[in-house]
């Protein structure tokens, strides 16, 4: 868009010089046109005060010719030679100077062609500027508002929507990115039920698995305690319990382990950027979102610094935040604000209408928990531990409390 706007200040600088340098080449061309009309005119007094003497001139006769003067004596050369301002000519005549003041005049055919001229290139710039302002704002302005879109889509980021547009030649496009993303939100949200469904099952095996395996163990104890007859036989049997029971309690700590750790495998790539990049981002996205759904929206002031970490990751946890604000908040205000701690910036995001108990607090970084706030809201409940996986990988933090019926939610980054 900026080149554009180069590109049209270019244009208007060219044109410009093109009007400056026709315009020019006229007033050259036209006066040594109109130059030829005044020199005939003072041949012509020439002959005519050589022959007949200056009274029988009439100078009302002659158009270019404005004054006559003679010089008489020397104490007139100063004012003969200086003039009255104007444009003029000295002629020797039988020993006698005259000083012919004139002016050019352009003939009507010259003027007709000089305004001809002009009126084109005029609406001929009129024209091309008209043009370039039509491809600015009906092709390249949405256009730019929407670059971005496919990007983001490609980062998972799914909460931001497409404003409805009438334009002929994007509306459709428009429509077709948001049916798109609306889809890749369902699908991520089928995932994320399938991804739930299948963690759930592996901890319901898991734990039905421990119970048999508690009571083979007091088998495999009694057996070592010599309840049964045969000694031999007992310790075998014992011992045999104990190692498979062993061995299964190191299958069920496996799958334990591997159903709480990251399966939704989240990837961070850890570089710096700017923290006012992130804030302005952020406000981007929900300045005009929380404006139309009539929610007092604020960022505090803050220092700018830069952050270790991944900007999208960043955003994406920010994002999750506040559409959790959003979401159960009471819909009166949000407030962004960042403070300092040691090497660290906190980023609080903090919503009015809190419902959460105290000891509720501590499982909400918990994957498919949800509180007792959600209502009718749709969730998987793996939002907020998304976030806090994500901050862990940038060597960031998350942490939530509630201030009277407000809560708070802050997100730790590490400054460079």
């Amino acid at each position: 868009m900026k080149n554009f706007n180069r590109i049209m200040v270019g244009i208007v600088l060219v044109l410009a010089a093109i009007f400056i340098g026709v315009n020019l080449s006229l007033t050259i061309l036209f006066g040594k046109e109109s130059g030829r009309t005044y020199r005939v005119e003072i041949n012509r007094l020439q002959n005519e005060i050589a022959e007949n003497g200056i009274d029988s001139i009439d100078i009302k006769q002659y158009n270019c010719i404005k004054k006559i003067a003679i010089l008489n004596s020397t104490s007139e050369e100063s004012a003969f030679f200086e003039g009255d301002g104007s444009d003029y000519t000295i002629k020797n005549i039988d020993g006698v100077y005259y000083r012919f003041d004139y002016e050019i005049l352009l003939t009507e055919e010259y003027k007709a062609i000089y305004w001809a001229v002009n009126a084109a290139m005029g609406i001929m710039a009129l024209a091309v500027l008209m043009v370039l302002n039509f491809i600015r704002l009906k092709l390249l302005k949405p256009f730019h508002m929407i670059k971005d879109v496919p990007y983001e889509l490609s980062k998972g980021n799914l909460t931001v929507g497409l404003k409805e547009n009438k334009n002929r030649f994007f509306g459709r496009f428009v429509w077709g990115l948001d049916l798109l993303r609306e889809n890749l939100e369902k699908q991520k949200a089928k995932e994320l039920y399938l991804q739930k469904e299948k963690k759930t099952l592996v901890l319901s095996i898991s734990h039905d698995i421990k119970t048999p395996l508690s009571a083979i163990n007091l088998y495999a104890k009694a057996l070592s305690r010599n309840l049964y007859n045969s000694d031999e036989k007992r310790m075998e049997i014992a011992e045999s319990i104990s190692a498979k029971v062993n061995e299964i309690e190191g299958f069920v700590s496996e799958i334990i382990k591997a159903s709480s750790e990251d399966f939704l495998g989240l990837e961070v790539n850890n570089s710096e950027f700017y923290l006012g990049d992130l804030l302005e981002r952020i406000n981007t996205y929900y300045h005009e979102k929380l404006s139309l759904l009539k929610i007092e929206y604020d960022i505090k002031p803050y220092s700018n610094c830069l952050i270790k970490g991944d900007m999208d990751r960043a955003i994406e946890v920010l994002q999750n935040i506040l559409e959790n604000a959003i979401k159960y908040g009471d819909g009166r205000n949000i407030t962004i604000s960042v403070s300092n701690e040691e090497d660290c910036r906190l980023i609080t995001v903090a919503n009015s209408g809190s419902t959460l108990s105290e000891n509720e607090l501590p499982h909400i970084f918990e994957s498919f928990w949800r509180g007792s706030n959600v209502g009718n809201n749709s969730g998987s409940g793996l939002g907020l531990y998304i976030c806090r996986q994500l901050l862990k990988k940038m060597d960031g933090d998350i942490f939530a409390n509630c201030n009277e019926d407000e809560l708070r939610v802050t997100v730790v980054l590490r400054m460079i």
